[in-house]
Order: C-alpha cells, then structure tokens, then sequence
C-alpha cells in the first residue's frame, strides 16, 4: 500500500503578509499542495492522508469546492482527512454539510472513528478537532482489532495544549504507520512509524530547514514499512545568512557580499540577515537596496565599532569621553553584555562627532 503524508498545509494564508512577496507566499502554498496531487497521480497513490490544519481557517464553501475538485482529478486515491485546531469541525462549518467526491472521507467526530478500504484491505482510524484547544490524550481509546487489516491512526497534536502526548505512549501505539500533524518541523518521533510530516512550505521565520511530505510504502503481508522517504517540496525556504565584515568592509563591498550569497543560495528564498565581526566607526552601514532587490525580512546588526580605546583614554583622559570610557569599558571587554557594549559604542560615537562638529 503506497500512501503520501502531508500536514498543516494552511491554505488560505498568507505568509509574510506586512511583505511585497506575501502575496506570491500564499500562492505558493496553494502550488504546492497542487503538486503533491499531482505527484499522488503519477505515482499510482493508494491513499493521502492529512494529518490536520489543512485549512488556515475555518473554509467556506468556496474553498472546498477548490480542494473538492483536486481530489476529484485523483478518483483511485483514498483521501483521509482529519481536521487541527485551525479548520475545526464547528457547529455552523461548512464541512459538515459539504458533498465530496467519492474518494474524500474526512472524518469529522470529535472522538475515535475509523474508516475501511477493501481494496487495499486498509483501516484508517482519525478524529478531528471541534475546539481551539485540546487537552485530553483521546488517542488512549483507540484499539485496533486483530483482524489482518493494515492499520493506519492520523492524529493532531502533540503539545501541553493540543492533545499532549509523551513520544514513549505514541511508541507503544498498535499501529503500522502513525501519520502526525501539528508540529510543523519534519520529525520521526519513532522510526518509520511515527512521524509528523512537518508543513509542505515554511509558514513562519523560524521554520527554517525542508520541508515537504513523506512518501511511503507497507507491505501488503508484513505490514511493515518497506519504504520511507521524505521529499522536498517547497516553493521557498527561510534561510538565515550570516555575513561577517571588518573594520575595511565598506558598505558597498558589504551588499555585494550579501547579494553573491543570496543568489548562490537562491532569490526565491526568504532571509534572516546577521552581520558580525568588527566595522570601520566611521562606517554605517545601509542594506534598503538589497531589501528592495531580495526577500530579505530582517536585518540584525551585530558588528561591533573598532574602537581603540586605550588610546581614545590616552586622547581624552579627563574630558567627557575619558570619563564614558572608565565608566562603562571593563577589564576584560568579552564580559560585558551586549546592551553595555552598544551603550559604549553609540556613546562614545556620539560624544565623538559631537567634539568634531565643534570644533
């Protein structure tokens, strides 16, 4: 039995939306879950299952019409669904008097259900959320029969407020594939078996890494996993990018810098910018062109002035600036916090281009 996982897909949001690309990010999610139809197509899938929040909210009638023609381009897939905390089962949703095609079986109760495929002598066993949060470990009720069948539980959760379970209870589950959303990082809690397939794109700054689905196959005997494989599929990563400079690095030489990495890297990608090490004091240095140019969707500056200040104490050892510095500056500069240091720095700076402009 060959089947594709996939989770938190989030149709409907948009990404980065106080961005100029927001909107492009949104239509990426949508592009995405396109091709993982598609792929379930070309690769004769037995069954997609999706492990819950495959809407960002709660979906009109519009939006499963969308999702209801997709699945119906891939009548000899077996569709399951369970609903997350975002696309909740409520008493006026939309789900629960929507027709869909006949391979789309999205089971709605709040408590264990389960779901049989002859063909592929296959159970399903799921429960979707009715409430934002959910506390209770509903998974404990759940006791497959001994009767050959393969044996399939999609779950959502797996924190204190969305059914908080211990990886060791998933473990000992009497399952042969354990299908898991809500966490949106890729992970297997238990090898081949237990698995959060983590969001198909990165919806948030911190998810960083790959992400995609996990494609799969079980034996029709053994039941066992023959098969496990993660694939990558998103449209665009978040890529943090660190850029170290000196105290010759000019501002110029800094954005090309920046822009060799991002274009080696990829201009479809979303970065997070640190630049480190040590600048010129009379340097600042300005990155809104590149920000016009490249998805970049912060900037930290953590390059420190290259102040010598024993001779600036030498310079200055009874004036204003003498007096910030054996205020501030300690023995060993590598013990100071960085507040201290930026509040040396920015003073001394300050105190400095005043003295100039009075002269």
């Amino acid at each position: 039995m060959r089947f594709i996982h996939v989770a938190d897909v989030h149709w409907g949001m948009v990404p980065d939306a106080d961005q100029p690309w927001g909107r492009d990010r949104a239509n990426d999610i949508r592009a995405t879950f396109r091709r993982i139809i598609e792929r379930c197509r070309e690769s004769n899938v037995d069954c997609l299952f999706i492990a819950g929040d495959l809407f960002h909210r709660q979906p009109m009638n519009k939006d499963l019409q969308e999702l209801n023609y997709l699945f119906g381009t891939i009548p000899s897939t077996h569709v399951v669904i369970i609903s997350g905390e975002h696309d909740r089962v409520e008493t006026n949703s939309a789900l629960l008097s929507f027709n869909w095609s006949p391979n789309v079986h999205w089971i709605l109760e709040d408590t264990p259900q389960s779901v049989y495929f002859d063909d592929i002598n296959t159970e399903v066993y799921g429960f979707s959320y009715h409430t934002r949060e959910l506390r209770e470990t509903v998974i404990d009720g759940i006791h497959p029969a001994e009767d050959g069948h393969i044996h399939i539980l999609l779950a959502h959760g797996g924190d204190r407020d969305h059914m908080p379970v211990e990886t060791a209870t998933w473990a000992a589950l009497p399952f042969d594939y354990v299908a898991l959303g809500h966490i949106h990082k890729p992970t297997e809690l238990v090898e081949r078996r237990v698995i959060y397939a983590g969001t198909p794109e990165p919806l948030e700054q911190g998810e960083t890494g790959p992400h995609g689905i996990y494609v799969g196959d079980i034996h029709p005997i053994t039941h066992r996993i023959q098969k496990l494989e993660f694939v990558p599929l998103a449209a665009a990563s978040y890529v943090p990018l660190q850029i170290s400079v000196t105290e010759r690095t000019s501002n110029e030489e800094l954005q090309r810098l920046i822009s060799a990495e991002i274009e080696k890297r990829g201009t479809q990608n979303i970065y997070r910018l640190r630049i480190t090490g040590k600048h010129d004091p009379e340097v600042s240095f300005d990155l809104a062109p590149l920000r016009e140019r490249y998805r970049i969707v912060t900037v930290e500056d953590m390059s420190e002035p290259q102040y010598d200040f024993v001779a600036l104490y030498r310079e200055h050892p009874s004036d204003m600036i003498g007096f910030y510095i054996r205020k501030l500056l300690r023995e060993n500069p590598d013990d100071m916090s960085e507040i201290e240091k930026k509040a040396l720095y920015y003073g001394i700076h300050a105190l400095l281009q005043s003295q100039k402009g009075g002269l």
